[in-house]
């Protein structure tokens, strides 16, 4: 089962939109990490609220049974809780240019 966690709209240098969840509610940014060097650093760097804390991280992957790429995110934020939250980037059908941001249970 998946849950929707936001909605962001493709940007010049990423993503922007919101993340909408019980226990918060903040505007994000998804920009592209134009000081990546290695493969294990992320590709996007996640910010949020009216301060741009860095919240996560997002990288792409390719999906193995259709090989389109989509992004792979990892939130972390005292106020999202003592977890991690993964979930992946994906765009709305029919939204030329909109994403929602799926929670991964696993």
């Amino acid at each position: 089962m998946a849950n929707a966690l936001g909605y962001v709209s493709e940007t010049k240098n990423g993503f922007e939109g919101s993340l909408a969840m019980m226990n918060l509610a903040a505007a994000i940014r998804l920009d592209k990490n134009t000081e990546k060097e290695m493969d294990g650093q992320p590709d996007y760097r996640i910010f949020a609220g009216e301060t741009s804390t860095e919240i996560g991280g997002g990288w792409v992957r390719k999906a193995k049974n259709t090989g389109r790429e989509y992004i792979s995110i990892t939130l972390a934020d005292p106020q999202i809780g003592p977890r991690r939250i993964y979930a992946n980037l994906a765009p709305v059908k029919g939204k030329e240019g909109r994403h929602v941001i799926l929670w991964n249970p696993s």
